[in-house]
């Protein structure tokens, strides 16, 4: 059984999606709804879209699916050549609708819409500056500060506002907004969240991956760099830089695991990168065997990229039902321990009687992965090697990935040996930083703090 309420993976974040039309009769909520649909492996929590109509802001939002929140012709009751769309799986603030995004905010004769993925880490100390100040909060969530750090600089121009709102947070964050009658797009000063900018016949997409604005049928134009504004708006498109203090930081757990296999994240394929990241763990630590099987969906390039590096068969070994969605029933304890295939069942198949190697993307709990292996062995396995197609995770991340405290990182409590102890496999081998490093092109200009804890910027002491 593979319990899917374990949290045993690293959570995804959320995903955001912009649409402006030059045409102002041409309304643009069905093509944030295909987009956000898109988006949907980001976030399965909630999702919303707020759209702008000669400045006035129309938005629908609720907790679910795309799919489960635009129903019954919602999506074309919002109005507008403007808007932004949200998908979201909460990693600061609690899962209610309240938390929802965009959030839309009226500030005297302006109306704001803002979706933001990431999280701050020092939104609580803003949060309580801004409280002093009389600021009322409606959300427990750090985008609530953004949009009200924009509205009080707002006498100065939204540009203006803007810019100071940007040298205030530290943290990671792609943004989305729409104000007035302008569509806005933000990358963090280090990159760590991607977005990126397409071009359709009669307007402009802004989108979290490049697999959104393929959906929409819009031309990739380039990704955001760190720390750029970018202002779409009837006069066109207009980029303001922060070139001073940026450092490139894209956060690899994107390439590893986050994105979608056909999106491409500052010029990387991710499916290439994960197929070669198979490649060179084969490299690095290969082994007899008689299949080489992938954890869906992740895993799987990098084990088709391990087999073609060992020359030893790729087979499908596990199949997911891709309809455990956030409504399914949860078992009760009972049936936990009956062991009830829910969410991935092995296809026996293609392994008994034989050794087989199993890729996957992580380890984070561990828990997950000793019930593979015990799946294996029980549809008569005779040898299991496990291997991962990222380094272990020793630390957590403060950037709006969804990692448990350090304590429960199996990677930072025990040795590999440990771990291949305690999810009873034959062998067990995690890629190398470096390797891992090379499969994405090289260079410096990724974070790795959840595997080396080397953080781009200082970040806040938490508990384990």
């Amino acid at each position: 059984m593979i319990d899917i309420f374990d949290k045993d993976k690293m959570e995804e974040e959320c995903g955001v999606f912009g649409v402006y039309k030059h045409d102002t009769e041409k309304a643009v909520s069905q093509l944030l709804y295909y987009g956000l649909y898109a988006l949907q492996h980001r976030g399965q929590e909630s999702a919303g879209i707020a759209t702008n109509k000669n400045g006035k802001i129309f938005q629908h939002k609720g907790m679910g699916l795309v799919s489960e929140v635009f129903r019954n012709g919602t999506v074309k009751e919002l109005e507008g050549n403007i808007g932004i769309g949200h998908v979201r799986y909460s990693t600061a603030g609690e899962s209610k609708i309240e938390n929802a995004q965009p959030l839309v905010v009226s500030y005297k004769n302006s109306h704001i819409a803002l979706a933001h993925n990431g999280n701050l880490v020092n939104a609580r100390a803003l949060r309580e500056m801004l409280e002093d100040g009389g600021v009322v909060f409606q959300t427990t969530i750090d985008t609530e500060v953004i949009v009200n750090l924009i509205a009080r600089g707002l006498r100065n121009g939204i540009v203006e506002s803007i810019k100071r709102m940007v040298e205030i947070i530290k943290g990671a964050y792609a943004l989305v907004i729409t104000t007035e009658d302008k569509l806005i797009g933000i990358r963090d000063p280090h990159g760590l969240r991607p977005l990126c900018m397409g071009k359709t016949k009669n307007g402009y997409v802004f989108s979290s991956e490049s697999c959104g604005l393929d959906a929409v049928g819009a031309e990739y134009v380039r990704d955001l760099e760190p720390g750029e504004i970018v202002i779409v708006d009837g006069e066109g498109v207009n980029s303001y830089s922060q070139n001073n203090w940026v450092k490139k930081k894209l956060c690899i757990f994107e390439l590893i695991y986050f994105a979608r296999p056909d999106s491409v994240i500052d010029g990387i394929s991710v499916y290439l990168s994960r197929h070669n990241a198979g490649k060179i763990l084969s490299q690095e630590s290969g082994v007899e065997a008689d299949v080489v099987i992938g954890v869906p969906d992740s895993g799987i390039p990098a084990a088709i990229g391990y087999s073609e590096a060992s020359g030893i068969p790729y087979g499908m070994g596990l199949i997911k039902n891709k309809y455990t969605g956030r409504t399914f029933i949860q078992p009760n304890q009972e049936l936990r321990v009956e062991g009830v295939k829910i969410k991935l069942n092995v296809l026996k198949e293609n392994v008994r009687g034989k050794r087989v190697v199993i890729v996957d993307d992580s380890i984070v709990r561990g828990t997950t992965s000793k019930r593979l292996v015990e799946m294996l062995r029980e549809a008569g396995a005779t040898e299991v090697h496990f291997r991962v197609s990222s380094p272990p995770v020793t630390h957590t991340c403060h950037f709006g990935i969804d990692t448990p405290y350090r304590k429960h990182l199996v990677g930072a409590m025990k040795t590999v040996d440990e771990i291949r102890d305690m999810i009873g496999a034959d062998t067990l081998a995690f890629i190398s930083i470096d390797g891992l490093v090379k499969s994405v092109g090289g260079g410096t200009t990724f974070c790795k703090a959840c595997f080396d804890g080397d953080y781009p910027m200082e970040v806040p002491v938490v508990e384990d």
